[in-house]
């Protein structure tokens, strides 16, 4: 059985290895998976991504639909595609991985930070399959894709010096405003700050 929650042991580690402080990495979690990086039955929190598998399908599957009859691959994000999560997130991956394993799976993204699929060897992982295989085994393997992706992108600075707007941007894209991650990021962090 994968343990599903961080330690406390797990924040502190983390917070050394990107030498920043921990409130940061609580913030992150928190705000990136609500701090839950599985769901009720024991799998990875997800999030399936349909302009992703459009762009890496090259939209040679843009007419197909998940169980429910929700597209799968669209040209662009649409946030009325993502439906409940939980479950139904994965029936989407499913019903995607029958069209393509590969892609499907790297148009996801991942447990306790998020990390996006495409983003496997930032994380730490040369394949996709890998990968997968990681996020099943438990938080602590989340964590440390996201401390690698975090390495890898140079985004370890801007959370250290709590540049949020620069480190949304980073790991969020450049969209990030419209969902506001900067001020939730700071304002999770103000109160992790005020607990450690």
């Amino acid at each position: 059985m994968a343990t599903t929650e961080l330690s406390d042991d797990d924040y502190v580690r983390a917070a050394a290895a990107l030498n920043c402080d921990e409130a940061a990495i609580r913030a992150v979690v928190e705000i990136e998976c609500a701090g839950k990086p599985f769901i009720a039955d024991g799998r990875p929190t997800i999030l399936f991504e349909a302009h992703v598998f459009h762009r890496l399908t090259q939209g040679r599957h843009a007419g197909a639909k998940d169980r429910h009859g929700v597209p799968l691959s669209v040209s662009s994000w649409d946030r009325s595609l993502y439906g409940g999560g939980g479950a139904h997130q994965w029936e989407r991956l499913e019903d995607a991985a029958t069209l393509d394993w590969d892609a499907a799976h790297k148009a996801c993204s991942w447990g306790l930070g998020q990390i996006l699929g495409t983003n496997h060897v930032a994380a730490g992982y040369p394949d996709i399959a890998g990968f997968v295989e990681a996020m099943k085994t438990g938080a602590g393997a989340h964590l440390d894709a996201m401390i690698g992706f975090l390495k890898t992108n140079k985004l370890d600075a801007p959370l250290r010096r709590h540049e949020w707007a620069a480190f949304a941007r980073g790991y969020n894209g450049s969209a990030y405003a419209q969902n506001a991650y900067d001020t939730k990021l700071a304002a999770a962090h103000r109160r992790w700050a005020a607990k450690t």
